[in-house]
């Protein structure tokens, strides 16, 4: 679905970037009632919008997703991993089921259904941003990252419970996770299975609530973890660090951890995918007669030699003095641009010698083999 890739899903939920859970859930549920194609049979693209708010739902009804789209808006979503699942229902009460539990759709709309207990759930991902520089995407390098992220608690490891004590069944749903209530509406009476607060849809309560993390199981803890930085790699690559997202729900596995590359610029070369771009300077007389330079390399200097004769822009290769292929053994190559210099300021002998020498000169010594379109080219840093 792409509708919704550039819309702010606060806007298409129609509620301020403060809106807590329940005035999330409860947009939700209007815009769910206005747009269900039984009763809003006028506007053929209504199940379509549906899914437009469905995804707006999921994303803002979960804590880590909201405050990674918060933060990094629909990039930062996509880097995370995250995409829109809802063309893989057969329904849009089937979108409704996944967000509201067994039933919660037809029971909304007068019909049955019965309620299936929640089971674990995999942790959401989170999304990291580094910055390396050159010579560390050039050999690779390993990054010390620390973040934010739930994790199991260590105190009553993940049941919620004060170690010792038993997790009972809840009275208030009788273990089943979900409360019914029956309401009337315009479209008549109304059933709506909800999630029950007392076990927030477990079925089961701790006698005594862990004092750590307040029976929840999952505590929000400061988290460091060693990246490798594979050689080769480029700036808006992401690394995926399996199992170091947030913790799971009920069991759940953990997400992953992605890292976004960011590769700062370095002063002495341009990247072209796999090869390295440097200019040097090198006076005409030089140029004309022939030279030996230092050039910069990503691991030190390296003495060049300018043919005599060089022209201006003409690029001299130094092969394999590139970037390492991030997948491979091959490096790429460093080509070097010659720009030959024009003498200015010229002092009174100087002006006299270079005269001396554009008396001397023949067409034999200014003569070209390029045509006139290769020395545009040339001249445009074309190949």
């Amino acid at each position: 679905m792409s509708t919704s890739a550039s819309r702010d899903y606060y806007e298409i939920l129609g509620v301020p970037r403060t809106a807590g859970e329940a005035d999330i859930k409860k947009a939700f549920r209007r815009l769910a009632r206005e747009l269900h194609p039984d009763v809003n049979r006028d506007d053929p693209h209504a199940e379509e919008k549906f899914k437009e708010a469905a995804e707006a739902y999921e994303v803002l009804s979960d804590a880590e997703r909201r405050a990674t789209y918060d933060r990094y808006g629909h990039e930062g979503l996509r880097s995370g991993g995250y995409a829109p699942n809802f063309e893989g229902f057969g329904s849009v009460a089937d979108i409704f089921e996944a967000f509201f539990g067994g039933g919660a759709f037809g029971g909304m709309f007068g019909g049955g259904g019965q309620s299936r207990p929640s089971g674990p759930s995999q942790g959401g991902d989170i999304a990291l941003s580094a910055q390396i520089d050159l010579t560390e995407a050039a050999h690779g390098t390993k990054l010390e990252l620390g973040f934010e992220a739930v994790a199991v608690c260590e105190h009553c490891r993940g049941n919620g419970a004060e170690p010792g004590t038993p997790i009972e069944t809840c009275s208030r749903c009788e273990g089943s996770g979900q409360l019914r209530v029956v309401t009337r509406t315009p479209f008549g009476q109304v059933m709506r299975a909800t999630v029950c607060e007392r076990c927030g849809g477990d079925g089961r309560v701790a006698s005594s609530p862990c004092k750590v993390c307040d029976g929840r199981g999952r505590r929000v803890q400061h988290t460091k973890v060693t990246v490798e930085v594979p050689a080769g790699i480029a700036s808006g690559q992401r690394i995926r660090v399996p199992g170091h997202g947030h913790a799971g729900d009920r069991g759940g596995p953990p997400g992953d951890l992605y890292v976004l590359i960011r590769v700062r610029d370095d002063p002495r070369f341009v990247r072209d995918g796999d090869d390295l771009v440097t200019a040097i300077d090198v006076s005409a007389p030089l140029a004309a007669l022939g030279t030996t330079v230092e050039v910069p390399t990503i691991d030190g200097s390296l003495e060049l030699e300018v043919p005599a004769g060089t022209q201006p822009h003409e690029v001299l290769v130094l092969r394999g003095q590139g970037m390492p292929a991030l997948r491979g053994r091959r490096h790429g190559d460093l080509r070097v641009v010659v720009n030959v210099v024009i003498p200015r300021h010229l002092k009174r002998h100087q002006r006299e010698l270079l005269e001396q020498l554009a008396q001397a000169l023949t067409d034999e010594n200014l003569r070209s083999d390029e045509g006139v379109f290769a020395k545009l080219r040339r001249a445009l840093g074309g190949s």
